[in-house]
């Protein structure tokens, strides 16, 4: 007669027990974050941008951010050459590394910006000064920055081959191809 092995009892206690109780109300979390503080500004930094505005006046600049070696302003396109020329004669910026398109169809709106450097003062290398404009995408008019910066020649071209902006007064206002 074999003997085949009993099967142990289950304790029932052990097989139906629950999970642990959750507590009745978790910790609320905050309905916002705290605003993100920027960091302060570099003073030489900020010393260009309040050289612009005690010229222009806080009504024809706003300044988009401030950082280590980076700069942006944007302006109405009424006033880019005007700003654009103070900032070579008075600031140093003198000539353009880059010109770059956004489009914004939600806001209907292009922006272009102008990078701008300065090979001519050793205390400004690596300072990137970004000078941006919108303009609407229906009737994608600039006026052009090639008097004040003639590096701005292809990038303008460009930049109206990609985006279609024209640049009022620009020699050479077409496609490459």
């Amino acid at each position: 007669m074999t003997s085949e092995p009993k099967e142990k009892p289950i304790n029932s206690s052990v097989a139906q027990s629950s999970p642990p109780a959750k507590p009745a109300t978790q910790p609320a979390k905050p309905a916002t974050q705290p605003a993100k503080q920027e960091p302060e500004a570099p003073p030489f930094e900020k010393e260009i941008v309040s050289q612009i505005i005690s010229h222009f006046g806080n009504d024809k600049i706003k300044v988009s951010y401030i950082r280590p070696l980076r700069i942006k302003i944007s302006v109405d396109p009424a006033n880019i050459v005007e700003v654009a020329t103070f900032i070579r004669d008075n600031l140093g910026f003198d000539h353009a590394e880059a010109v770059s398109g956004t489009d914004y169809p939600k806001d209907d709106q292009i922006e272009v910006i102008y990078q701008l450097g300065s090979y001519s003062r050793d205390d400004m290398e690596g300072h990137i000064f970004s000078l941006a404009t919108r303009t609407t995408r229906d009737d994608a008019r600039l006026p052009t920055l090639i008097n004040v910066y003639k590096s701005a020649e292809y990038h303008e071209r460009e930049t109206f081959e990609m985006l279609g902006v024209y640049f009022e007064g620009h020699p050479r206002n077409e496609r490459f191809i």
